[in-house]
């Protein structure tokens, strides 16, 4: 048996004077940083006056410093049983019992400390921490469901039963996976040389078997890229109102025209989201009508994205 619980198991009759005495040693002994004598000058404190609930506390305290937590807690459960509750003890209490993954009793400390003074500061934000904890819920389903998609998008495009023609292109792309085929649309698979409508259909078949589409991560980006646009604007001081103005403010020719609106291209900030690959995908959509649209974009401030934003 420790010197403490020799200490605590003592049954005396009570003496305020000397425990007063004993106390005050060990409030001195504490402001020094001499923690061990301060818990020898608490024990003897107690011992005369096991019914103060400061001098019970303070021991309590200390021993919970020095790792002494069953002790501690003890003393702790000891100072909560008088008529007015000693709030420091159960703050820590409560702390102890949350360490303890015993959270009914940890709440109960909690509350009653909010019981007895309502404003406490720190009883009101654990009382919120354990309103939020209790609120949260862990959907695994969702989670499975998320990686089984993850594992999904990370399937290699060879792992399907493709042309000799549409395998050797896409490994000239670059594009490995499925993941990657969300990555581009269709206007810049049909940008590549060789690149036909076989190939093209073989690999929406592919897609569509598993509830994928070409482009569908560009799509899921796009608001992203273009809030980075109007930052971007806007750091460079200038007006970002512009991306919201019709693209017949940019006075292009009839045959740019036709072709952005293929790619339902109604103002100048679904432009800049473009990039020259979905452009020269369009059909009848040529270098001269490319470079007129850089152009305009080029005298407004802007341009077209690039395949890495």
């Amino acid at each position: 048996m420790s010197e403490a619980d020799h200490t605590l198991g003592q049954a005396t009759t009570a003496d305020p004077d000397t425990a007063a005495k004993y106390f005050q040693q060990g409030l001195a002994a504490e402001k020094d940083c001499l923690r061990d004598e301060a818990i020898k000058a608490y024990q003897a404190a107690y011992t005369a006056n096991p019914d103060d609930a400061e001098i019970c506390f303070r021991l309590g305290y200390c021993l919970d410093l020095v790792g002494e937590e069953d002790e501690a807690l003890h003393l702790y459960e000891e100072c909560i049983k008088r008529e007015k509750p000693h709030l420091n003890a159960l703050i820590n209490l409560s702390i102890l019992y949350e360490d303890r993954n015993e959270h009914a009793k940890s709440e109960r400390c909690v509350r009653q400390i909010l019981a007895t003074a309502p404003n406490h500061q720190r009883g009101t934000l654990y009382i919120k921490d354990i309103l939020a904890s209790k609120a949260m819920v862990i959907d695994d389903e969702a989670e499975k469901r998320n990686e089984k998609h993850m594992v999904l998008l990370d399937t290699p495009v060879t792992d399907f039963e493709l042309s000799v023609r549409t395998r050797n292109a896409l490994r000239k792309m670059n594009i490995r996976t499925l993941g990657d085929l969300l990555k581009v649309t269709e206007a810049e698979l049909r940008s590549f040389k060789n690149f036909g409508d076989a190939s093209l259909d073989e690999i929406k078949s592919m897609l569509a078997q598993k509830g994928l589409r070409l482009g569908q991560s560009v799509e899921q980006h796009q608001q992203v890229v273009k809030q980075q646009v109007y930052d971007q604007l806007v750091d460079q001081g200038g007006d970002n109102e512009i991306l919201s103005r019709s693209i017949n403010e940019m006075n292009l020719s009839v045959r740019a025209r036709k072709a952005l609106a293929l790619l339902n291209v109604s103002c100048i900030g679904d432009i800049v989201l473009k990039t020259e690959a979905e452009l020269m995908g369009v059909k009848n959509f040529g270098m001269t009508s490319l470079l007129e649209i850089k152009e305009k974009l080029v005298e407004m401030g802007l341009g077209l994205r690039t395949l890495d934003s």
